[in-house]
């Protein structure tokens, strides 16, 4: 039974004037291309195709709002990475994820980083955009590839890297590892 009763899409957005009003709550998510941000949302709000899903990395070209309760939605945010998708495509999406940055209503970040690779320099820049002023969750994706030994020291390491600037936790939308613990932590966030 999903915590998220009232999951709908609002909005994909390709330029800031088409965001939903700047009020409520929103917690973003987002991470290289083919990390499983597509998979994370649909574990977690357990609704299967809500974010579309595919093995080709950069599918996901808008910022895509979804709302789960009144005044408290999630944000899908474009992969970075090695997406195939065009450069002016990709320039276009900075000054929109800036936009983003900038409403009050944006609480916090998932941040979705594939535990067999752990955090790469573009995570690291993600970070840092966001700023110390927003939590941020880290998902370790694709848990169910490594053995549980692999896990843990991936859980660790990240853990260091992170230094108390984020919480992170291992998680497998193939699974169900984690789904539970990361929809707690989503529910808090946005007060549902």
């Amino acid at each position: 039974m999903s915590r998220f009763h009232e999951v709908r899409f609002l909005t994909s957005a390709a330029a800031a004037g088409q965001f939903p009003p700047d009020a409520g709550a929103e917690v973003a998510f987002a991470g290289r291309s083919n990390a499983g941000k597509s998979s994370a949302i649909n574990a977690i709000t357990q609704r299967r195709g809500l974010a579309r899903t595919s093995k080709t990395p950069g599918r996901t070209r808008l910022l895509n709002f979804f709302e789960l309760a009144p005044a408290k939605r999630l944000v899908d945010l474009p992969g970075y990475g090695y997406a195939s998708v065009p450069a002016a495509a990709r320039r276009t999406w900075l000054p929109l994820i800036d936009a983003l940055r900038e409403r009050a209503s944006l609480i916090g970040l998932f941040l979705i980083v594939d535990a067999r690779r752990g955090l790469t320099p573009g995570d690291a820049g993600l970070l840092e955009w966001i700023g110390p002023h927003h939590r941020v969750h880290v998902l370790l994706s694709k848990a169910d590839k490594l053995s549980r030994a692999q896990g843990a020291a991936a859980l660790r390491k990240a853990s260091q890297q992170l230094a108390g600037r984020a919480t992170a936790q291992l998680f497998s939308a193939v699974k169900g590892t984690g789904v539970a613990e990361a929809g707690e932590t989503l529910a808090g966030w946005l007060g549902t």
